[in-house]
């Protein structure tokens, strides 16, 4: 089936509701509606694998909000093989790839790890951040599936049909040139995929493009793990249908020969398990990644053997494009150092990770800001709210917004008092997070309605402390002087002496955080005998910024800094006067 062209105008996730409740009361009529995901935890599972997630769960909450019973299935694909030694994780070295081939349950969780193995190790973080993104969902581990004989029906079936099946593989195995059958009309292309896109998609086992060819005895679906080596390195050399006897052999150099109606250690390879899922599940809405877009993929073929082989129908959704850091190039689980939901929400609540899915349609790209231009996304978000407040925003926008703040089952924890996330920043970066001080100077933010507990800026103050200790460099971090620079003062003209006067005159009258906005712009406008709200002219914002950088390098010996307001507020006005030499 192919995939549900997106409307520019609607809001992406209603409408995709309009239409998996519409297909759900066609397929299967008065039973709750199936959607689904699949993750690997094969590693890390990073901030593009989130994607694989938050398209469904969004999906399945409005259909909830709209009063229908849905499940949303996450499948753990822990039966898979262990593929690789990834990079860059702790408690892991070399010896770790003594165990590829085996399933993820049975590979050793890295050294130290409260966990009992390689798997749940990678899944527990996955658990965490899905239950402060509020991510409802029903799990499914593909070990117990396989392990209990759960799938044993869909296994003896596939194999007695596994001749339908490689037909319909072997429609694609025959495609020497891809370049050549893109060019059909049906097979719309993307461009091809890169590296690091390729690895990125070995998030969800969806990336697992085993067909089970290769066999010299023909073609089997199904790959038993050895019963010597624990590995999959096994080939089905014989088969028998009214037995059910199977026979295989190891690259260990183990053999035997097992009931397939009792045999519970192995799995359907991934082209014919993916599909026997949306049967045995009913699944209607599923998204996949860019990968499954060529000829041959996963989502490609399995549309024809759910059909043709389980008797089902393939889900509906959308390829869902990739998600980038900014900053960094694009994500890799194999590269080590991928960013992943949990280490997102040590720097952001969780309404603004889930607004940054929830306003991109599935198709779009996006990046996730790690770096400077997390506050210019705080700054968005929070005037966001004030639309939403005030009832200036747009449908579309405040849809993005109700689906960031809360689910059908209700509001996500907020911060009472929302301040600039880049106040709080720079403020926690000033006062290398004492607490007292920076109650001070939040105090001191609007004296009007002072902060009067650091319990009503949290947990977005936490954030904020959180991302300036462990994404800020060192070098960019805020040091303020502790002695005059009495060298640069002797040297200044009388203009710039003035203007130094002018502001340490102003301080007490001005000291809130918009005063002193108020305050460090006006200077230059007064000593051009303007008006303190006079507009600025070219002339006077050349003016501005020299003043500015005069203050910067008086108060912290860099041309930059945090806003000159917030440091002022954080410097405290009797030690600005010391260091400004007034």
């Amino acid at each position: 089936m192919p995939h549900v062209a997106q409307s520019t105008e609607a809001d992406w996730v209603s409408r995709f509701a309009d239409e998996v409740i519409a297909e759900g009361e066609r397929r299967a009529p008065g039973k709750p509606i199936v959607v689904a995901s699949g993750l690997s935890p094969s590693g890390p599972i990073h901030l593009g694998n989130l994607r694989e997630v938050m398209t469904p769960h969004l999906v399945a909450d409005e259909i909830r909000r709209r009063g229908h019973e849905v499940r949303h299935l996450i499948s753990w694909d822990d039966y898979d093989r262990y593929r690789k030694v990834p990079n860059g994780v702790p408690g892991i070295d070399e010896s770790w790839a003594a165990h590829i081939g085996k399933p993820l349950t049975s590979v050793p969780a890295p050294a130290g790890s409260a966990y009992p193995n390689w798997a749940e190790h990678f899944k527990a973080a996955m658990v965490e951040a899905l239950a402060e993104l509020g991510v409802e969902y029903d799990p499914i581990s593909q070990t117990e599936q396989y392990t209990s004989g759960v799938y044993r029906e869909q296994i003896l079936h596939a194999m007695k049909h596994r001749g339908d099946i490689d037909a319909v593989l072997d429609q694609y195995r025959t495609k020497k040139d891809p370049a050549a059958a893109a060019k059909k009309p049906q097979q719309k292309q993307q461009k091809p995929l890169d590296e690091a896109e390729l690895e990125a998609a070995e998030g969800s086992g969806a990336a697992a493009e085993d067909d089970g060819s290769g066999s010299g005895a023909g073609y089997f679906p199904y790959k038993p793990y050895c019963g010597a080596c624990e590995k999959d390195l096994t080939t089905v050399t014989a088969y028998d249908e009214t037995t059910t006897e199977l026979a295989y052999t190891c690259a260990c150099g183990h053999s035997e020969t097992v009931l397939l109606s009792e045999f519970n250690r192995g799995k359907l390879v991934w082209k014919v398990d993916w599909p026997m899922r949306w049967a045995y599940e009913g699944v209607i809405f599923e998204p996949s990644g860019v990968d499954h877009s060529s000829p041959g993929s996963s989502f490609v073929v399995g549309g024809q053997i759910v059909r043709k082989v389980f008797g089902g129908e393939q889900p509906i959704g959308p390829m869902y494009a990739f998600v980038g850091i900014s900053g960094m190039a694009k994500m890799s689980s194999s590269k080590g150092g991928v960013p992943t939901p949990g280490d997102a929400l040590k720097i952001m609540e969780a309404p603004l990770l889930r607004w940054l899915y929830a306003r991109r349609k599935p198709n779009q790209s996006f990046k996730i800001a790690f770096d400077q231009e997390i506050q210019r996304l705080y700054d968005e978000w929070d005037k966001l709210a004030s639309k939403v407040a005030d009832g200036t925003v747009l449908p579309a926008d405040a849809a993005a917004y109700s689906r960031a703040v809360r689910t059908a089952a209700g509001d996500l924890p907020t911060t009472p008092r929302p301040l600039p996330y880049r106040t709080l920043a720079s403020v926690v970066d000033i006062t290398g997070g004492h607490d007292e001080q920076t109650l001070r100077i939040l105090g001191d933010l609007d004296p009007e309605n002072p902060v009067t507990s650091l319990d009503e800026t949290r947990p977005r103050l936490d954030r904020a402390e959180h991302w300036i200790n462990t994404q800020v460099p060192a070098e960019s971090r805020t040091i303020v002087r502790a002695e005059p620079d009495t060298e640069a003062l002797a040297a200044l003209d009388d203009q710039a002496r003035e203007s130094l006067r002018l502001l340490s005159a102003g301080l007490d009258d001005h000291w809130s955080l918009d005063g002193l906005t108020t305050l460090v712009y006006g200077v230059p406008k007064v000593q051009a005998g303007l008006a303190p709200d006079a507009k600025p002219t070219p002339e006077l914002k050349v003016a501005q910024r020299s003043f500015f950088a005069l203050l910067y390098h008086l108060l912290v010996g860099r041309d930059t800094g945090p806003r000159l307001p917030t440091l002022l507020l954080a410097v405290g006005a009797d030690r600005v006067r010391k260091l400004l030499g007034a």
